[in-house]
């Protein structure tokens, strides 16, 4: 009884161990890559601002100030500093728009990864745990979506369901969904084969537990990185789709519709356009640095002994 006891209360702290060490060799790999450690430290930023948006921002972002009309930056020919980043057309502080647009970006990126993700993994799992003409159906539908380029199809679709920030962020998890699916698709494929998943079956596991239990843990670290890429990707399609004013729209403070209202004062007022296309590149270079370094920890073959 005793060394049952003892075995029992050892087990966890293994795995305790187990699980740090696994973060540690983790953290090493992803902090070789200084690129992804600058991506992941303009992220976490990215997220603050958008969490106290509220605090943080010094006006309102819909607020008008009808004698401000595309007031220069303070730093630059502002009389008194009242908007550090200047106004736009019709009065509205750059800044704060910018600091509340945080939260739409976060928001498209974490529902249009998420959908695109779960759908795909279901698909994927099916066609490649089932193969045969269930495969073949479902992959050469995901075809037939790749072959269009992804902004055009998610224009198509947010033409047929209507503008708004909603229907573009569907439109564009479904133009993502095809990549998660063959990722899925493919590692089920390769880890099917293996003893542990034949030992599994053998022993009576239903096709659901095999899926979701047996087969899917082992396939995350692909769909990770994918997941990460797919991030950055929704918010410059959303961006496209808001500049089109096909995506959210005005008076929302999103960084493609900013630029959308702002393209025709390009020439007379630069920082009108120029904060909110700032904004936009360093947020999607920051995730996709972070997507190199998700790359770089996760892959075993580019791990250095």
């Amino acid at each position: 009884m005793a060394d049952t006891s003892i075995a029992k209360t050892e087990q966890p702290v293994t795995s305790a161990a187990m699980r740090r060490q696994m973060l540690k060799e983790f953290w090493f790999y992803f902090s070789e890559n200084r690129g992804a450690v600058m991506g992941l430290v303009v992220f976490a930023l990215l997220v603050i601002i958008a969490v106290f948006a509220s605090l943080i921002a010094p006006h309102s972002p819909f607020e008008q100030y009808r004698d401000s009309v595309l007031q220069p930056p303070s730093f630059n020919e502002g009389p008194h500093g009242f908007f550090l980043l200047g106004t736009d057309p019709v009065g509205r502080d750059i800044l704060s728009r910018l600091i509340f647009g945080a939260q739409y970006s976060l928001f498209i990126g974490v529902f249009v990864t998420t959908l695109s993700l779960v759908g795909g993994i279901l698909v994927g799992l099916i066609a490649g745990y089932y193969r045969g003409w269930v495969d073949t159906v479902i992959m050469r539908l995901m075809d037939i979506i790749l072959a269009f380029p992804s902004l055009l199809l998610a224009l198509v679709l947010v033409a047929i369901l209507g503008p708004s920030l909603t229907n573009g962020m569907i439109a564009i998890a479904i133009t993502l969904q095809p990549h998660f699916v063959r990722l899925t698709r493919a590692a089920v494929m390769a880890e099917t084969t293996r003893d542990y998943v034949t030992a599994a079956r053998l022993a009576g596991a239903s096709p659901l537990r095999l899926m979701f239990r047996t087969i899917l843990p082992n396939c995350t670290a692909p769909l990770i990185v994918q997941a990460t890429l797919s991030f950055s990707n929704a918010i410059l399609d959303a961006a496209a789709l808001g500049f089109l004013g096909m995506g959210a729209q005005p008076p929302a403070p999103e960084w493609g519709t900013m630029l959308a209202e702002a393209r025709e004062f390009i020439l007379r007022a630069w920082w009108v356009v120029t904060f909110p296309g700032v904004a936009i590149l360093v947020t999607v270079l920051a995730i996709n640095l972070m997507g190199d370094g998700l790359r770089d920890a996760l892959d075993p073959k580019l791990k250095r002994s």
